[in-house]
């Protein structure tokens, strides 16, 4: 396997399961509802707010990988839409997951030498370091989700 292949291999472990720490992100949405997933703990992010989050960064790097120019701001990576309905809820997630299968596809495709050019622009590295990044990005925000759902499950 090359290295796009490896890397599309992570985003989709993080997102639909089958990495070695057998915790995903699907796997621990399952089941969670609206009111649960905007549910405020303490003063940690909401679980829907982290999912936004991580699909924020997914959203514009697949932008990227389409052709478009880097659009992605930190301050706005946080600004959840409300959501008011399981079926807001529903939608966020299912836009998560085809934005996820994307983009794994796209960086399935990336030809080797791309991984190691400047991701848009030299001060951010390489694309390899960017696509990793997010993977990493990913697995540190599913824990968060899983610790803020069973603090939770003990509430509730």
């Amino acid at each position: 396997m090359q290295s796009p292949e490896l890397l599309a291999k992570h985003i989709r472990d993080v997102h639909f399961g089958g990495n070695w720490t057998t915790s995903n992100l699907k796997d621990n949405l399952a089941g969670v509802s609206w009111q649960q997933a905007t549910r405020q703990v303490y003063e940690l992010n909401t679980i829907a707010t982290l999912v936004f989050h991580i699909n924020y960064y997914i959203s514009a790097v697949l932008k990227v990988l389409q052709g478009e120019p880097l659009q992605a701001h930190d301050k706005y990576s946080f600004d959840l839409p409300p959501i008011q309905s399981q079926e807001d809820w529903e939608k966020l997630l299912n836009k998560t997951w085809a934005d996820a299968e994307h983009f794994a596809a796209l960086v399935e495709q990336l030809p080797e030498a791309t991984l190691w050019e400047p991701f848009t622009d030299e001060k951010y590295g390489t694309y390899y370091r960017n696509l990793l990044g997010i993977i990493e990005h990913a697995h540190y925000h599913l824990g968060q989700i899983a610790v803020i759902k069973k603090v939770l499950s003990q509430i509730d």
